[in-house]
């Protein structure tokens, strides 16, 4: 009598599993098309585009005014010009300067990270945000990326409720 009751009591909790487990609701979205389709992020990703032109144009001239002036130092020097001291001054300007390169494009890499995360943030706050309230008001447990899942039937797409969510 002890193990029928021990097995009932396995039965039961077996079966309250699986109906919890079943009872589960799954959804998936497709991000980087809602993503694509906000204006602010257009927006973002053009503000990003003129800075980094912008800083590119910078670095280029850097660039070109140090090969000028190593051209200029390379042509005095083999037109006898320079004193083998005054050679020496002027390579040491111009590694510091070459280092000052190598920083300033560091540096360039580095601020247009930090605008892209500081741009981009509010925007994915408000995708999540989208998502998060759609999972809320459809009862889904779980909601994925498209871009992860491997396999997803298209009634479980709520993509259309995220973008309604946003106002696209």
């Amino acid at each position: 009598m002890k193990k029928f009751l021990q097995l009932a009591l396995v039965a039961i909790l077996v079966f309250a599993a699986t109906a919890t487990a079943s009872a589960q609701k799954f959804g998936y979205v497709n991000s980087t098309a809602i993503l694509a389709e906000l204006p602010a992020m257009k927006a973002a990703e053009s503000n990003l585009e003129a800075m980094q032109k912008q800083l590119q144009k910078k670095g280029q001239n850097m660039v070109q005014k140090f090969q000028a002036d190593v051209a200029a130092l390379e042509d005095l020097a083999g037109k006898g010009e320079l004193t083998p001291k005054q050679q020496q001054e002027e390579s040491v300007k111009l590694q510091t300067r070459q280092t000052e390169i190598g920083q300033f494009e560091q540096t360039m890499v580095n601020d247009l990270q930090e605008k892209r995360a500081e741009l981009l943030k509010p925007i994915y706050d408000s995708v999540n945000e989208a998502i998060k309230a759609v999972a809320e008001e459809g009862g889904y447990q779980f909601i994925f990326d498209q871009q992860v899942l491997l396999y997803g039937q298209e009634s479980s797409d709520v993509s259309a409720a995220v973008r309604s969510k946003l106002g696209l």
